[in-house]
């Protein structure tokens, strides 16, 4: 009987890691799919990506950043946090990671920060936090992705 537990035991552990690494392998494509789609989607006002850089990794001051995407030129900072399914609780970590990108990275500290999140799933209620947080939010459409909100050009 306590071989049985044990037995079981590694397995749903084994699940549990399979399943961790395909959720990771999931937001790696979302990453590669939002990449172009960014640039294009920010253009219709104007800013022009002079660079896409990804998985930015920084510390500073005891202090540690991640983020998925930065779509950059001269005066924007796009940040974009890539998932397979976007939750609230993606959306509430991305505003944190936002309000630390000017101190961090002092490089965009006069930049204008753009918060974005990018989703294969994302369920309606989610997508309507994220823009009522003043986030924009990439979301498959058909076969392409699209901003589930409209891009002003009135940042």
């Amino acid at each position: 009987m306590v071989r049985e537990a044990k037995a079981t035991s590694k397995e749903v552990k084994a699940m549990r890691t399979s399943a961790g690494r395909l959720g990771n392998r999931l937001g790696e494509f979302v990453e590669e799919a939002v990449r172009p789609a960014a640039v294009r989607l920010f253009q219709p006002c104007g800013i022009d990506v002079h660079e896409v850089q990804q998985n930015i990794s920084v510390k500073r001051d005891g202090e540690a950043l991640e983020i998925n995407l930065l779509v950059v030129n001269d005066l924007d900072t796009a940040a974009i946090e890539c998932k397979s399914n976007l939750s609230i609780d993606d959306i509430n970590e991305h505003l944190e990671r936002l309000s630390k990108i000017k101190r961090m990275i002092p490089r965009y500290k006069a930049h204008r920060i753009l918060g974005t999140v990018a989703g294969m799933v994302i369920p309606d209620n989610v997508a309507a936090y994220a823009i009522k947080k003043g986030l924009y939010v990439i979301a498959q459409n058909g076969g392409h992705l699209d901003l589930a909100n409209p891009i002003t050009c009135a940042f």
